[in-house]
């Protein structure tokens, strides 16, 4: 149930049998209370409809119907045909990684990247079962039993065993989404869609069927419609099956998915407003269950438990170009990613750096809420990086579309390596490793809590790769050219590959160097040449504020099956992490054994993105477009105020308060009477949902002014990011090594005079 947001005073909450003083008494649940979570006997956090919260998601209180609707779910995504002989076993878990698709660009990709795992893996198990045949007719009983007995083995080789098939949602405000993506889908395999079963399709058109009309607040209104409206009362019935999944079940027992990747443009309208809001919705969810406090016996009775595992949630967000001279981009793409930026830092600082209200209560937690524990960004420019660095020309003569799908391709690249280091065993069936020859002992993964651990903020992603031999062939460490030839690995290039600008690899078919680059290309170009001309020396990268404000890095390094990575190669790529990223706090490493046939790099770099020259020029443009006063839309003051107020050693405020004015003002996105479009999608939001208390005017999700000075507060705390190298400290300090020493030397005949006053000394 939900309320109306209102100013009064917020109730207290109701936990461990006490009761926080408010002016209205705390009764059961009715319409005039929002349920953040709730189970018919649980005691709940209940919330007054003067509540200043200003969330109202529906959320699914009857715990029997959200495993019943789990239970449709998971009976779709595993077709009974394939569980009929393990029919008296458990049910199959959900997949441990859940991606979703949103809006055109979103779900183009997402699908991507499902065809990319579900056709390898479909590879994969073809060739073993072929494998498997062939040996079943030339070899005789007798033969396989001396192999057996004598532990004869066959020759090995080298295979990518890819471990995971996420499960995939895609949503987008179209009124055939799913032809769209029938049509996507038949670039990749014309039975794609009907052979991966964890595919789900999102139609959300009797909500709006026309799209976002490239405005994010008004794909972040629709988005509010369709997260507050009960589920019963959609006449999609998949619609209360994702929902139960997404939102409702998200880190219960039932629901064994830990991951969540959210996929979209920032530039555009549905995906940029849809993405943040259904990420917030599904944190609303899960944060307020941390809440939910019950006695030890209902929990027992129920044999469901709803909290508590650790998920972890990822933005992953395309940024328009900015620098593309070949193309004149429209500046409403620059506006609407920067809007979205702004509000994830503002809500990123709220919750992990405001230290203004230290209230714990579950009223100021969930008022603190931010869509993702991370921000994964990519720049739309890779591709033209990519051409510029592509010496035969190759990449250049190829059409628009060509060129979108190799940018997809760079994005599910980074998305499937990600993947592979979330892979559990309950993610494929139990032979599966037996199979692949792999011992699961020799994967180091990153799980759920180590990602919520590591990442927070803004990322971006350094990836590079490398053909490498076969180890039982004498191959280990060393590269297989083309010709034949043989040469050492190069851990060093690798890296250098890794960080570069945008490249393509003809050898690997995959384009490698970093999302999102540091400065502007040309400065970034001869700073690159001077480190790999120094041979590696950091002193040339290290000073730039994304390396030197990096907070933590996760390295995900992936082997073939059979590759051993020396213990050398290893310790030099720490060594370069060490001296590229100075002041990191926290570095974790993850290797993944037999997920791709070349050997990978991705590394992760938290926080200090949000201060490269591209995260700035998109947060400055919305800033100008949509607060800006007078003369400062059209000149650059406002461009170099922003840079002093992120530099001063003290915040000015009022400066800022004096060039902007209190909310942003729409219709300098859209160009168009806003107060006529308004009342048009207010009307909508009454028709659908018809409690008038769970009405949202549309200007009550503008961003204000407090949310830019929250955003600059979180890049003034970044930009002051350094720690201090750990020093010994002693109370010792009066000890005199001589003296020990000579404690444990045989006595000396005699002492000198002067021997005896330095001794006093």
């Amino acid at each position: 149930m939900q309320s109306k947001k209102s100013q009064t005073r917020p109730l207290g909450p109701q936990r461990a049998g006490r009761v926080k003083p408010t002016p209205e008494p705390v009764v059961e649940a009715s319409d005039d209370f929002d349920v953040i979570v709730k189970e018919p006997q649980s005691e709940l956090i209940l919330k007054d409809k003067h509540s200043n919260t200003p969330y109202m998601y529906f959320t699914e209180k009857d715990l029997s119907r959200i495993l019943k609707n789990l239970d449709v779910l998971r009976s779709e995504v595993y077709p009974s045909e394939h569980n009929q002989e393990e029919s008296e076993r458990k049910l199959p878990n959900f997949p441990s990684v859940c991606l979703i698709g949103l809006g055109r660009c979103g779900s183009n990709i997402a699908l991507d990247v499902a065809s990319l795992v579900h056709n390898a893996r479909n590879f994969y198990l073809t060739e073993f079962n072929h494998e498997q045949k062939q040996v079943k007719e030339k070899e005789a009983r007798p033969v396989k039993w001396i192999q057996r007995s004598l532990k004869l083995q066959q020759k090995k080789i080298v295979k990518p065993v890819f471990l995971i098939e996420p499960l995939v949602m895609l949503g987008d405000l179209d009124k055939d989404i799913e032809g769209r993506i029938r049509f996507s889908s038949k670039g990749i395999d014309n039975d794609f869609l009907r052979e991966y079963n964890k595919l789900k399709i999102m139609d959300l058109s009797e909500v709006h069927a026309g799209g976002a009309g490239n405005a994010p607040i008004l794909g972040q209104y629709l988005a509010k419609i369709i997260l507050n409206k009960d589920t019963e009362h959609f006449s999609n019935s998949d619609w209360k099956f994702i929902h139960s999944y997404l939102i409702d079940s998200c880190g219960i027992k039932a629901n064994q998915s830990r991951l969540y990747f959210y996929i979209f443009s920032a530039g555009g309208g549905t995906g940029s407003g849809m993405a943040s809001e259904f990420g917030l919705a599904q944190q609303y969810s899960y944060m307020s269950k941390t809440f939910d406090i019950r006695p030890e016996k209902e929990l027992v009775s129920q044999n469901q438990s709803f909290v508590f595992e650790p998920i972890f949630t990822s933005g992953i967000c395309i940024l328009p170009n900015i620098t593309d001279q070949g193309v004149e981009m429209s500046e409403a793409l620059h506006i609407n990613a920067g809007r979205l930026l702004c509000k994830y830092l503002s809500e990123e600082w709220n919750f992990s750096y405001n230290m203004d209200n230290e209230d714990s209560t579950s009223e100021n937690v969930m008022r603190r809420i931010r869509p993702w524990n991370s921000m994964m960004l990519i720049s739309n420019d890779i591709m033209r990086y990519a051409e510029q660095n592509d010496s035969d020309g190759g990449i250049q003569h190829i059409d628009v579309n060509a060129m979108e799908k190799h940018a997809n391709q760079y994005i599910s690249q980074q998305i499937f390596n990600i993947l592979t280091a979330q892979a559990v065993t309950t993610d494929y069936d139990e032979n599966y490793f037996r199979r692949a020859g792999i011992d699961i002992g020799e994967t180091i993964r990153l799980d759920a809590n180590d990602l919520f651990m590591s990442l927070a903020g803004p990322v971006a992603i350094a990836y590079a790769e490398s053909v490498v031999g076969d180890g039982s062939q004498g191959g280990e460490g060393k590269l297989k050219l083309g010709n034949g030839e043989q040469l050492m690995l190069d851990i060093d290039d690798l890296f250098y590959r890794s960080i570069d600008l945008p490249h393509y690899n003809r050898q690997t078919q995959a384009i490698e160097g970093v999302s999102l680059l540091p400065v502007e290309s040309e400065r970034y170009r001869e700073a690159l040449r001077q480190y790999k001309e120094s041979n590696y020396n950091a002193k040339h990268l290290a000073d730039l504020h994304f390396f030197k404000n990096c907070s933590s890095v996760v390295s995900i390094i992936s082997l073939p099956k059979d590759y051993k990575l020396s213990y050398m190669d290893l310790n030099k790529l720490k060594m370069h992490l060490n001296s590229l990223f100075p002041n990191t706090t926290l570095k974790r490493y993850a290797l993944v054994i037999g997920a791709s046939a070349n050997l990978s790099l991705t590394t992760l770099i938290a926080k200090s993105p949000c201060l490269s020259d591209d995260f700035l020029t998109l947060i400055v443009a919305y800033i100008k477009r949509c607060f800006a006063k007078d003369d400062h839309r059209f000149d650059d003051s406002l461009d170099k105020a922003i840079i002093d107020f992120i530099r001063a050693p003290v915040f000015n405020e009022s400066k800022l308060e004096a060039m902007l004015v209190e909310n942003e003002n729409p219709a300098k996105i859209l160009d168009t009477n806003w107060y006529a479009i308004k009342p048009m999608y207010e009307k909508k939001y009454r028709e659908l949902i018809q409690d008038s208390k769970k009405f949202t005017s549309i200007n009550d999700i503008r961003l204000t002014l407090d949310c830019v000075k929250k955003s600059i507060h979180y890049l003034r705390e970044i930009y002051r990011h350094k720690i201090s190298k750990t020093k010994i400290i002693s109370l010792n300090d009066n000890f005199s090594f001589s003296e020990a020493l000579s404690e444990t030397k045989p006595a000396k005949p005699k002492k000198s005079k002067k021997e005896d006053i330095k001794e006093d000394d």
